[in-house]
């Protein structure tokens, strides 16, 4: 690593190397040639006079890319597609005639960013299901361990964690819906030439329509695609790059959600992210556990949501057939918001594998508010046992005012229930007050929903993918 140049983070510190590859240099030129190989056999297939041996002779330098040659032509003649056809015409010095033939450069540019894209969002689902398989887990483990719920992170109704987790994973199912349409409908721009009318393959193929639609045809099965967009300018729609980008904020969106919950949840001592033995939380404070996965989720979150502003800036403001503002674009926000992604996904999934869950807090917490929460049984009971609602409602009120002036001013403990006992109004014994305090009388339908969610929601998805289980999600800082 060279220490005196910029080094992207993302890289150096947040994403995989399988992401990182996909990305890479490597796998885009590669990919160029394996697109000139393409197109040299389809118009070999539909009879244009290129030769098998100067086939086999691109096939024989299709990795062997000649980095140093392409670099030094495009300083010259700045253009990188054309000193990548000059360089490859210097491996093959048989087949040097006919690399390219009809093309554009879209036609190598465009189709090989579609193709990363494909294989980046396999990846970012493999992540993805590995996530909710994690996370179900974690909700079925939790399913019917009592939490005081917030609304407006003020003291609202008790739920469970695993109900709780389940509003987490929901996020990330519909994240997986959208993500596995753009994949099934992601399509390869084709072989459409400079305008994207086919003007230089009905040249090449005598006016022959049949066979230029079949050009691409082929293509597009010789790189695993079965469809090819239907129109084009001399680029596919920058809609496509917006449409994609989207779904990766949509995930991002989910996971700052998530890493909130887990942070505010962190400060209430109710849960803690993975803490190594010996990770330094504060260079000042020795004491502290921050949750710094949580807060990297949300700022490379916040980053992603940010960056898809870029190609729907991009796709309203190209020119006609094509305008090159686009180009400089793409190669920063694409790669970018996949990396992102992917650092963020397996921090997430990190997060649940490690997190430790603290139920006596969360017990602590629901006892302080549960007086409050049950005051409305406390008053049936007295009405059943002959009291007069209002005159109990008013007791109540009058109690809890004194209460929470109590709790606020001096931090004493929630006494409610012990005024109630005391008061002889509500003619209530301490066996029938523990009997309506009991947690298990506040939750609802918590568990039942968890299991019931898992089942009818969670689970197909898991059955459906279960190939793509099977993940070490390791953070590298």
């Amino acid at each position: 690593m060279d220490n005196t140049i910029y080094q992207n983070p993302l890289c150096g510190r947040y994403a995989s190397k399988e992401m990182q590859h996909i990305f890479s240099n490597e796998v885009k030129f590669q990919t160029w040639r394996k697109l000139w190989i393409a197109l040299a056999e389809a118009e070999k297939e539909l009879g244009l006079g290129i030769t098998n041996e100067q086939i086999e002779e691109l096939k024989s330098h299709s990795l062997d890319i000649n980095y140093e040659v392409a670099s030094e032509q495009e300083k010259k003649v700045r253009h990188d597609v054309m000193s990548h056809v000059y360089a490859y015409g210097q491996q093959c010095p048989g087949a040097a005639g006919i690399i390219h033939l009809g093309a554009t450069s879209c036609y190598v540019g465009d189709n090989t960013d579609i193709i990363v894209m494909k294989t980046a969002m396999l990846q970012i689902k493999k992540l993805l299901v590995n996530l909710i398989n994690e996370l179900k887990g974690f909700a079925k483990r939790y399913e019917s361990q009592p939490t005081l719920a917030y609304t407006h992170f003020q003291a609202a109704q008790p739920t469970t964690l695993g109900k709780r987790s389940t509003l987490w994973l929901y996020d990330l199912i519909m994240d997986l819906e959208q993500l596995d349409f753009q994949i099934e409908h992601i399509r390869l721009r084709g072989c459409k030439g400079t305008t994207g009318t086919c003007a230089s393959f009905m040249t090449l193929f005598n006016k022959d329509h049949d066979k230029v639609k079949e050009l691409e045809k082929i293509i597009a099965r010789k790189m695993g695609f079965e469809k090819c967009y239907p129109v084009t300018g001399q680029t596919y729609s920058r809609k496509v790059d917006y449409n994609i980008l989207s779904v990766l904020s949509g995930i991002a969106q989910s996971a700052h959600k998530f890493s909130n919950d887990i942070r505010l949840l962190s400060h209430l001592k109710e849960v803690d992210e993975p803490f190594e033995e010996k990770q330094i939380g504060s260079s000042a404070m020795a004491y502290k556990r921050n949750p710094m996965r949580s807060e990297r989720i949300a700022s490379l979150s916040r980053y992603v949501i940010v960056d898809s502003l870029n190609p729907a800036i991009t796709a309203s403001v190209q020119w006609f057939e094509r305008t090159l503002d686009d180009s400089a674009n793409k190669r920063i926000s694409i790669p970018e918001a996949f990396l992102a992604v992917d650092a963020i996904l397996t921090l997430y999934i990190n997060i649940v594998k490690g997190m430790k869950v603290y139920p006596r807090v969360m017990e602590k917490h629901l006892d302080t508010e549960l007086p409050f929460m049950a005051t409305e049984s406390i008053i049936m009971l007295g009405v059943k046992k002959g009291g007069n609602r209002q005159v109990l409602h008013e007791a109540i009120r009058q109690h809890s005012v004194k209460v929470a002036e109590q709790v606020k001013l001096y931090g004493n403990e929630n006494d409610l229930i012990d005024r109630i006992l005391a008061d002889p109004v509500f003619n209530i014994t301490k066996e029938e007050i523990d009997s309506i305090m009991n947690y298990e009388n506040f939750i609802g339908r918590a568990p039942q929903q968890t299991e019931e969610f898992i089942a009818d929601y969670v689970d197909p998805v898991i059955e459906e993918n279960k190939n793509l289980l099977g993940i070490n999600a390791e953070v590298n800082v």
